[in-house]
This record gives structure tokens, sequence and C-alpha cells, in this order.
């Protein structure tokens, strides 16, 4: 990740460090109509907004605050032109949690709440919830035995403790849930860029730092070579 630590800090943490990742998409079918005559119509696009409101609020009425849930909506889309009221609106959104209860409980609440809200108006809707990524979990000794390594080689200071998990997904969440192992980060921010401010690895203004690249391929050997010694 690019924006957790100054250049070329390893970090990594025991037990939960990236949350799952589930997507969801969801259509709203009504009937379209002539702006001027709502009720005339079946409106679907606010039907959609009131949705996504309804999600906000079921993310802190539904799910403890410290095993937090994170509900993103990055598409919306319905209709062509300002006087027309849509068939159809749609939107899709990220879907974040960090226990296999949130995540379970995320995947019945959320089609029953926007079915709930489609049948109130009188309208229809497809709600297509996607599993994605399950949590990264890194295993307690794995994890121990990477730091060690880490900092016998780049030193104490070169190797931070994450404090907390990170709203991030990743597929070898999928390798650490059949064998032990740990996932480790390594900072890729240009000398001088302060970390905090530093554009993230999505941003189109991310700047790495292909320096720290050689580092992670020593770590990378080192690992293997200690524990084939350990074997």
């Amino acid at each position: 990740m690019s924006s957790l630590a100054g250049g070329g800090t390893f970090l990594s943490r025991a037990g939960t460090a990236m949350s799952s990742s589930d997507g969801l998409v969801v259509t709203v079918q009504g009937a379209g109509g002539h702006g001027s005559a709502p009720y005339a119509a079946k409106d679907p696009v606010t039907a959609a907004a009131e949705m996504i409101m309804a999600l906000q609020i079921m993310v802190t009425r539904q799910f403890n605050v410290f095993d937090p849930v994170v509900v993103s909506v990055g598409v919306l889309q319905a209709g062509s032109k300002r006087n027309i009221i849509p068939d159809t609106a749609r939107f899709e959104a990220t879907i974040r949690s960090f226990s296999a209860e949130s995540k379970a409980l995320l995947k019945t609440s959320i089609p029953r709440l926007l079915e709930s809200i489609a049948a109130g108006h009188g309208l229809g809707v497809t709600v297509d919830y996607i599993e994605e990524y399950p949590l990264t979990v890194n295993d307690g000794r794995e994890s121990a035995f990477a730091r060690n390594v880490a900092e016998e080689l780049f030193g104490t200071s070169r190797y931070q403790e994450l404090a907390n998990p990170l709203a991030a997904s990743e597929d070898f969440s999928r390798v650490l849930a059949e064998v032990p192992g740990a996932f480790l980060f390594l900072s890729g921010v240009p000398d001088g860029t302060d970390y905090a401010t530093a554009a993230y690895n999505h941003s189109p203004f991310a700047i790495f730092d292909d320096a720290v690249l050689s580092d992670g391929t020593a770590l990378y050997a080192r690992l293997a070579l200690d524990r084939l010694v350990a074997a």
C-alpha cells in the first residue's frame, strides 16, 4: 500500500489484516412517465435514492460499531432526460466487513431491506449480492516469523505493526484460509513525500518508488531460506 508509512517500511499484523469484500448490483424496476406527472408513473429514481440512504442507516443500526461494516455506492445510473421519469434505476456498491458474522448478516439483511423498500413503493427490484474476497487472516505464528525475519534483515525501524486491519481486500486471503501464513505490506511512497497525504493505490495520482522492489525481493528470499532451515 502506498500511503501507510514511509517508503521501504514493511507492515503487517497478526489476525485479521484486511476486510472481506463483496459486491452489490441493484436494479429498481418502475414505470416511466413524464416528469410533470410523477403520480402517473412509478418512479425508480426516488426509490433508489431511498435505498442508498437506507443502506447507510442500516450499517449504523444493525452492526456493532466495534465490528465495522462499510457500504460505499460507486455507481448510480438512471434516465436520459431531466423531464422524463425512467423505467429503471441502477446502482452498484462495494461492501466491506471484518468478521464472518457480519459478512453473513450483510448477505441476508441487504436484500431484505431493499426488497422491502421496493415493495413499499409498488416497484420491483433485482438484488445481486456477489461474494468476492474473504477476510485476510494472518496466522499468529507465521506473522511473528515474518516480522522477525524483516527486522533481522532491515532493522526494527523498517517494520511497523498495524494497529487495525485495512478495509482493503486481497485474493491471497484464499491461500491463507487453507495454509497458515502471513500477508505483509511494503510502502512504496517516494522519499520526500508525506505518506499521510500521499495518493492511495487506486488513485490516478499515485506515485511509487520502484527502489523498494529490491528490498521486497530480498525479504521473500530470506523468508524462504529461513523457512527451509527451520524445516
